[in-house]
């Protein structure tokens, strides 16, 4: 059973008279274990794609199935499940609440998912060691630099061993040596089993994935296996 499955995945927007097809007719599967990135000039519809995948939207029609369960389907508290609980989100913008400490931060999944303070603590100490920040775990993000705030993010989608791990544009606020060190930090997540998916529009980052899907107006251009990559 494949961990992502779409068949004829559609978005349609209507603005005013204009009817706007985000995504059109778009049918991929996607293997647990894999590292896939997603390409495509702004406009293209990889954002939607990732919004749907992610359960953050849902599809105006086709079929959408994470780990064998119909998304398309569900109700507003089944996606929200299913967001806290088989998806972690790292995104360029870091989201992360700004009075918080790097450990709070992270436990935030697993406040919303009913955990025990003492095991929130044990879990969330653990993927902060993981990603080289035990030494900054009751920094404020203010108090980090965009990296560790990045890593922090990372942490966080990582705490409740999602079954996917989501990236959008995940080096597009960093300078391009601490975004080469966030993208060797998921080449160690993948390398781990984890599942990566991430949007970027930088070759350079698209590169260390070994699948490489491009849009173009809705549709999957190009699916592109790196075989000469051992992942």
């Amino acid at each position: 059973m494949s961990l992502i499955e779409t068949v004829n995945l559609w978005k349609t927007y209507r603005i005013g008279e204009e009817t706007i097809h985000a995504l059109q007719g778009v049918s991929l599967t996607i293997e647990r274990g894999e590292y896939v990135a997603i390409m495509g000039p702004s406009g293209s519809g990889k954002s939607t794609l990732m919004n749907l995948i992610g359960c953050l939207d849902t599809p105006t029609r086709g079929v959408y199935r994470l780990n064998g369960r119909n998304v398309d389907q569900m109700n507003d508290d089944e996606l929200a499940r299913v967001r806290n609980q088989e998806v972690g989100f790292v995104f360029q913008t870091f989201n992360l609440l700004p009075r918080a400490t790097a450990l709070h931060n992270v436990e935030l999944p697993l406040v919303y998912a009913g955990m025990g303070r003492r095991e929130r603590e044990q879990l969330a100490t653990s993927v902060l060691e993981l990603v080289e920040l035990q030494d900054r775990m009751m920094h404020r993000p203010n108090e980090l630099s965009g990296g560790q705030r990045q890593r922090v993010a990372i942490a966080r989608a990582l705490v409740n061993s999602p079954s996917l791990v989501l990236a959008d544009e995940p080096t597009g606020n960093l300078d391009s040596r601490t975004g080469e060190e966030i993208i060797a930090l998921f080449e160690v997540l993948h390398k781990a089993g984890n599942t990566v998916l991430l949007v970027t529009h930088e070759a350079a980052v698209a590169a260390h994935a070994d699948r490489v899907l491009e849009i173009r107006d809705g549709r999957i251009e190009s699916d592109t296996r790196h075989t000469d990559q051992v992942g």
